[in-house]
């Protein structure tokens, strides 16, 4: 089975090193999906302690990633990067699976899940 989520090098960095500004080295990070966004759907990167029934664990670069059984499936093949550049720098995800997304980026939509269009 492909990966769910994929995770470079330079986002593993910068995530542990939020992990460390945060005092959270000991936590997962959770990768999801929920309505809202322009597009139907919306991406969640958050901290969590522990890990829930139905959860996929993927370890990348040292840090376990938890993904939920209902986001794993528009998740599947996703890369998440870190780009710098000279207006600062920020998390960039591809996702295969989205077929219609908005300019800001982070909200999609794929071909079995709308989601629940907001305004941007």
């Amino acid at each position: 089975m492909k990966d769910i989520i994929i995770v470079t090098e330079a986002a593993a960095l910068q995530i542990k090193d939020m992990m460390k500004e945060n005092e959270e080295e000991n936590a997962y990070l959770r990768v999801a999906i929920k309505g809202g966004g322009c597009s139907g759907l919306s991406y969640g990167l958050g901290f969590a302690h522990e890990v829930e029934e139905g959860d996929t664990e993927l370890v990348q670069h040292g840090i376990t990633f938890l993904v939920d059984k209902e986001s794993a499936p528009a998740l599947v093949g996703t890369v998440i990067d870190y780009k710098h550049s000279l207006m600062g720098g920020g998390f960039t995800i591809e996702n295969p699976n989205a077929i219609a997304s908005c300019g800001c980026g982070s909200s999609f939509r794929t071909a079995t899940n709308q989601g629940t269009p907001e305004e941007c």
